[in-house]
Order: C-alpha cells, then structure tokens, then sequence
C-alpha cells in the first residue's frame, strides 16, 4: 500500500486536510516572529526617532502584508506550495532554480539562526559552543520533520512566551528612559534616510515572505489565509521591530538578547533567543525541503534530515563567512514572487489550470528574463530596491509575455494566409 505524504510535497493539499483560522495564525505569527527583524528593528531605532520609527514599520509592514497576503490567497485557491505555483510561472525545470536558490537560501539561515543561539548562549553558560550547535540543530530538525502539525504546536508554545519576555524587556528598557515620553523625545545621534530605513523595515522579511504559500496552502478558506497572514505581519513582525527598537534605544544594543543580558533577565533571554530561533529555524528546514522536494521528485520529510544535518554541521563556518552571500542572495528571491503573482492574478486572471492536470513547459524563458530584470532593478535603480525589483519583475513578465503572445498571433495569421494562397 502507498504511503501518503502528509505534507504533500508534490501536489496540492486537499481540502480533507486543511486547518481553520486559528492554526493558519499561530503558524504564521511562528513564522513572522522572525529574530533577524529584532535586529533590524534595532538598527532602525538607532537611526530614527520613535514616531519615524513607528511610520516605517506601519508602512513597511503594510508593504509586506499586501505581497504576502496575495501569495496566501493564491496558495488557499490552489493548495500548493510556493515551488509548484513556480512551474506555472516559470515552467516545470525552470522551477528547479528558483526552488534551489530557495532552498540553498533557507538550508544557509538554519545554519546562521543555529549558531546565533549557541553563540550567546555559550558565553553566558560556558558550554561547549559545538554540543550547543548539535543540539539545538537536532532538535529544531527533529520538530521540521513533523512538518506543519509541529510547526503549529512549537509556534503555540513560542509566540504567547516570546511576547510576554519581549514586552518585559521592552517596559524595562522604556523605564530606563524615564518613560514613554522619554522614548517619545529620543534623538537618533546618526540619523538615516527614510527611504534606506523603509528598504531595511521591507528587506529584512520579503524574502522569507515570498515562501509564505509553503504554510498557507493548509488553510481551510482564502480569506483565512489572506486575513492571518495580514494579522501575523502587523502584530508578529510589528512586535519584533518593536522589541529590537526600544532595546537599542535604551542600550545601544541591537540584539534583544544582549539587550536582554544587561537587564540582568538571563534566563528569559535565553528562552526568548532559542524559541524565535527555533520558530524561524523551523520554517526554514520545512521550506528548504519542500524546495529540494520539488527537484528530487523525494517527500519533503526525508530532505528536511538531510537539510538539517547539512545546516547544523556547517553552522559556524555559515555564522562566520556566509552572512552576507545569504543576505545578498536574498534579493534575488523577491521577483519569484512577484512573478507568480503577476502570472496568476494579471495573465490568468486569478485561476490556473488544476495541478494534476496540468503538462508543463520545460522552461518559460520570458519569466528567467522577468526574474533577472527585477534583480537589476533592485540593484542599480534608485529609490526602494525590494520594491524596485517586485514592480520591474512583474512588469517585464507580463509586457514580454503579451508581447510574445501577439508576435506568436501574427506569424500564425501569416503562415494561415501563406496556405490559402497556395492553395
């Protein structure tokens, strides 16, 4: 007898095993508690004023909640993952690379988020930094490989105490600075530009948002995805920048959990550091496997194994030497998804052909074209490059799609034209 795969890795999620509102929030309040966006809030609250501060991640967030809210609707409709709505954009092997780079991405930040955990905590509790690294590595893998039933038991465990913790440092640390009108007058000493600080609020998460269709496809209803995902941005992401923002402004500390440290909270800071991890760490080994699922034809459990012993092996050599590749490579993971948005909703007016039924192309080369031109708009326009590169790519898909569509119209009229004359 074959055996189900639970996750279904390779096909959409039937509507026997979708999960109601409130599972699709705790799982995507897990995912938006995201430890790098505490330490942008950080570097944010060193740079703006609180009222500046707080614009940024309203507006920024909004950014977010609308690009991420219409890859869970999508993934609602269809059931499928961010890697199989791909092929339809971008053709079944042309797929293979977005789901690689996907999965290379997320397999280098499990590796980061393992050693930022163990790093702290080593200096605090004198443990061996590589017994910290195997056990946390092997314990975040084992939950990943449970896929979405203990991504939702870990996140309501996490996120109920991550926001308790996070708002005693944050009274704490706003105590520190006589109060709420103290953090109201605060003077950032170097101040940066709105539009560098609405590029951090934006860049810090619109990477992992674009494999926001990997969790939301369990949903029961469309408007269950869209509407968790919109809640879990402006509360879970909120409250992260928010907990970075107000520690850095008391402390000049960017990262909570040193924050954490000099407020002499030391076991809830390591709580507060291991739960975000993990809640992040998991998504990203669940992801990561789906990504490698969709090239290897493999059930995404199997690789999640795999990812996670890769990941946890190289962790220090990734926390030391592969920050800024990862983070470089981020950009390149936004059009992807603003491709699929502009393939599904604008050149297939919101309804695609049912998966299983479905004979791909091998490769959409226009969509390589899209993706490679959203890139290039991130990199060398001016003005907000996560934006750039989600309007470019979306615009060159579908102008040179429609373009391609008419060119391939004409010769077809020319060539019918060609045979009555001969005829």
């Amino acid at each position: 007898m074959k055996q189900i795969d639970s996750e279904f890795s390779l096909e959409a999620v039937p509507q026997s095993h979708r999960n109601g509102f409130w599972k699709t929030l705790v799982v995507m309040l897990g995912l938006t508690f995201f430890s790098a966006s505490m330490w942008s809030g950080g570097e944010l609250g060193q740079g703006l004023t609180f009222i500046q501060f707080m614009g940024i991640v309203l507006v920024g967030n909004l950014v977010l909640g609308l690009y991420t809210g219409a890859l869970a609707y999508m993934a609602a409709k269809t059931g499928l993952s961010t890697h199989l709505l791909a092929r339809y954009a971008f053709g079944e092997k042309g797929s293979y690379l977005s789901s690689f780079l996907l999965a290379f991405t997320q397999i280098g930040w499990f590796g980061v988020g393992t050693a930022m955990f163990a790093v702290p905590v080593q200096k605090v509790t004198g443990i061996d930094i590589y017994v910290l690294i195997a056990v946390a590595g092997m314990l975040m893998t084992f939950t990943a490989f449970f896929g979405m039933k203990a991504l939702a038991v870990i996140s309501f465990i996490a996120v109920p105490l991550i926001s308790i913790l996070g708002s005693t440092s944050a009274w704490k640390a706003t105590e520190s600075l006589g109060g709420i009108q103290g953090l109201l007058d605060y003077q950032p000493a170097e101040a940066i530009s709105l539009a560098a600080a609405l590029t951090i609020c934006i860049g810090s998460f619109i990477s992992a948002g674009t494999l926001t269709p990997d969790f939301t496809r369990f949903a029961r209803r469309k408007r269950s995805a869209v509407i968790s995902t919109v809640i879990a941005f402006f509360i879970g992401n909120s409250l992260m920048f928010l907990f970075g923002a107000i520690g850095s402004i008391a402390t000049g500390l960017a990262d909570i959990s040193e924050v954490m440290f000099m407020q002499n909270l030391i076991i809830p800071a390591i709580i507060v550091l291991g739960l975000n991890i993990w809640t992040t760490n998991d998504n990203a080994l669940y992801a990561s496997g789906l990504g490698l699922s969709n090239i290897t034809k493999l059930p995404k459990h199997k690789i999640v194994v795999i990812n996670g012993v890769i990941g946890t092996v190289a962790a220090m050599w990734l926390y030391n030497n592969f920050v800024g590749f990862l983070t470089l490579l981020g950009s390149a993971l936004p059009p992807i998804g603003a491709i699929i948005l502009a393939d599904f909703f604008i050149l297939n007016r919101g309804n695609y052909q049912a998966f299983k039924t479905m004979k791909f192309k091998s490769f959409n080369w226009v969509a390589i074209l899209a993706w490679a031109s959203g890139i290039a708009a991130a990199t060398f326009l001016p003005g907000i490059p996560p934006i750039n590169a989600l309007i470019g790519s979306a615009v060159i898909h579908v102008a040179v799609t429609k373009l391609v569509a008419q060119f391939s119209e004409k010769e077809v009229m020319i060539t019918n034209k060609e045979k009555v004359s001969n005829t």
